[in-house]
């Protein structure tokens, strides 16, 4: 698959978690957040207002430490279709 054709595919994936109404899995939402943030060259800290929340979210990052950019997009594709069903 093309960069451009992963691009499109992963950008329609978040939007449709964005726009998903009903609650969702802690553990899921924390695994999109890896993706999402490794497959954006985000390297920022977390910044919620609470500790705890912040330390599951560098908890995440922390497992998913050794993907690629490509394989992260990849990774977050899989896992919204698997949860969300395909689109």
């Amino acid at each position: 698959m093309t960069e451009e054709a992963l691009n499109k595919i992963f950008e329609e994936a978040v939007e449709r978690v964005n726009n998903y109404t009903n609650p969702l899995p802690a553990d899921f939402l924390l695994r999109l957040y890896a993706y999402y943030k490794i497959a954006n060259k985000n390297y920022d800290n977390p910044g919620s207002r609470k500790p705890l929340i912040n330390a599951f979210k560098a908890n995440a990052l922390f497992q998913a430490r050794n993907i690629s950019e490509r394989e992260a997009k990849e990774k977050y594709i899989a896992l919204v279709d698997d949860v969300l069903g395909k689109s």
